[in-house]
């Protein structure tokens, strides 16, 4: 078992109690490690749940240099086998990239959705999406298709995949297509756009829809479905080159302007790779990020109860030396459970912690200890259907591979 570096995480016995307070009440262990099946050369691990299954994805490269994206299910029964979603042919080289990577969501009822990056004829930044389903818990999948209908030699990436209460899977994206001249030169002359387009269970698509036509050029971007509809948060950027992370609403079938969930005025004249999370349950939305303001780094989360329209002010969550790579999810009693990476001196470690709405804070707790440079990835966190909370990462050094743990008791 992988112990915490305080032993538990620390949880309340109900919303009432932690009102005016921290969370008190202990009611988590160890973590236990799962043993996936997972080769070797596994990296960049993506999870979703639903109906009692967690879904994991990954990507993963083989002796021959052939890169994979593959998926496995946790259920009641074990895991099943890895399946193959998508490889590197000769005709479909994939862009491979630790920020930047694939996954496969269960976002449907028996409906699995994966996407990944595929190199263009000028390599370099030149990628695009493909995206794919299976309705056989990933034994075969469909002819891949692309979202994006532009055709420039543009960056297309950073993908987000939602769920829509009319049974569509909605899914956002970073559109390189007018950051360079329409022949694709390499001179930039606009900018990142953040671009939206759902489609059924047949994979029927919608038009596409430009939510942001200035957005921060490679940081993730994350979505949730809330009772009132889906919200995406991602990180703007002005004219100014102010970087803070913004928010957008699906309403009546449009979305609404991106609002920022803070104003931290942090001006970056570069990207610093560093995407929000955001976590929806009913009208209570949580988004957790990374920032730089005033030369300050900092990991933070701030509430919402009304579908993500307006935030309280946010919450400090790290311990002073904050990398960010965030995550976040709604816990039983209220509280939200935050998940970052902070710089130790000679190594990195994933940390977590609970969160009330109202400001009080539970204890940091160790996940594990890891690298702090871009070969740890960006760790993921979900809670199964009985409240454990699981863990997947990429460990480094030799023991470079995804990694998945669980914890043993329920997180209430």
């Amino acid at each position: 078992m992988i112990s915490f570096r305080s032993g538990i995480l620390v949880a309340c016995l109900s919303a009432t109690a932690c009102m005016d307070t921290a969370p008190d009440v202990i009611i988590m262990g160890e973590l236990e490690a799962l043993v996936p099946p997972l080769g070797e050369g596994s990296v960049w691990p993506g999870l979703s749940t639903s109906g009692g299954r967690v879904v994991l994805s990954w990507q993963e490269r083989d002796a021959d240099n052939v890169w994979s994206v593959k998926t496995a299910i946790l259920d009641e029964d074990g895991w099943t086998p890895a399946y193959t979603v998508a490889h590197t042919t000769k005709d479909s080289e994939f862009f491979i990239n630790w920020a930047d990577f694939a996954g496969v969501e269960l976002l449907q009822e028996d409906m699995l959705v994966a996407h990944w990056l595929v190199r263009g004829p000028e390599r370099g930044y030149d990628y695009g999406v493909r995206i794919s389903r299976s309705t056989d818990a990933g034994q075969t999948w469909t002819e891949a298709w692309t979202p994006h209908t532009d055709g420039t030699r543009t960056e297309h990436g950073f993908v987000s995949k939602f769920s829509m209460d009319d049974g569509k899977v909605g899914m956002v994206w970073l559109d390189g297509r007018d950051a360079v001249d329409r022949d694709g030169a390499s001179g930039i002359t606009g900018a990142v756009a953040l671009r939206y387009r759902s489609f059924d269970r047949d994979g029927v698509p919608t038009p596409e829809v430009l939510i942001d036509d200035r957005v921060c050029d490679c940081c993730q971007t994350d979505a949730a479905t809330a009772a009132s509809g889906p919200v995406v948060v991602y990180r703007d950027r002005s004219p100014d080159e102010v970087r803070d992370i913004y928010v957008t609403r699906l309403v009546d079938g449009q979305w609404t302007e991106g609002a920022p969930v803070h104003q931290d005025g942090w001006v970056i004249p570069a990207c610093p790779v560093n995407g929000p999370a955001v976590a929806a349950r009913g009208n209570d939305v949580a988004v957790a990020w990374f920032t730089g303001a005033d030369d300050e780094l900092k990991a933070q989360v701030a509430f919402s109860n009304d579908g993500g329209v307006h935030f309280g002010e946010p919450i400090r969550v790290d311990e002073g030396r904050p990398l960010g790579r965030v995550d976040v999810l709604w816990l039983e009693n209220g509280s939200a459970l935050v998940m970052w990476m902070e710089r130790r001196t000679r190594t990195g470690e994933i940390l977590v912690r609970q969160v009330m709405p109202d400001g009080g804070l539970g204890e940091v707790s160790l996940v594990t200890a890891t690298s702090a440079g871009r070969d740890s990835g960006f760790p993921r966190m979900i809670q199964d259907s009985e409240g454990r909370v699981v863990f997947a990462w990429t460990g480094t050094g030799q023991a470079r591979r995804v990694r998945v743990a669980r914890t043993s008791e329920a997180v209430r």
